[in-house]
């Protein structure tokens, strides 16, 4: 019966603009600011990596090859809007983020990321592990195509 509470919960918060929740965080939320290419704040405050796509570094004193075009790509598609989230086989990185999939007007945010050059997989078990063949065929393609840091950089930031 819990369950069915939670769920009727869940369903009338987001009915009225609420934000539902589930055992790894929120199921939707504004994105207050885009930290990085990979990386995002919510305006509820939880911060949110991108499961198994990895940007080259564009903040602080680290400016990789292709950096600030992947934040850029990334701000484009998600500052100031609502996303939604789904969770892989893990809920945090070792650095306290949230891990998930974020989605914007219906579109994986990650695997464009990762289709059009913008990041390279990082698979960090179990975190991603159900998906990790298909990103890592969504960055075979890409390398094949030259698209993003494949074309752009020597050597490829994200691949260390």
């Amino acid at each position: 019966m819990r369950s069915v509470s939670a769920a009727v919960l869940a369903a009338a918060l987001l009915a009225c603009g609420g934000e539902a929740s589930t055992p790894c965080g929120p199921d939707t939320g504004r994105v207050a600011e885009v930290i990085d290419g990979d990386t995002l704040l919510l305006e509820s405050g939880e911060r949110i990596r991108y499961l198994l796509a990895d940007a080259p570094e564009s903040t602080g004193r680290t400016r990789d090859c292709f950096g600030p075009e992947a934040h850029a790509f990334n701000r484009g598609l998600v500052e100031g809007r609502r996303v939604a989230l789904a969770y892989g086989e893990a809920c945090e990185d070792r650095f306290g983020r949230l891990l998930a999939y974020v989605s914007v007007d219906g579109r994986e945010v990650n695997t464009l990321l990762v289709e059009r050059g913008h990041a390279c997989v990082l698979h960090v078990p179990p975190a991603g592990s159900a998906r990790r063949a298909e990103f890592e065929s969504l960055e075979a393609e890409a390398r094949r195509a030259r698209r993003g840091v494949w074309g752009a950089c020597a050597p490829v930031p994200c691949q260390r």
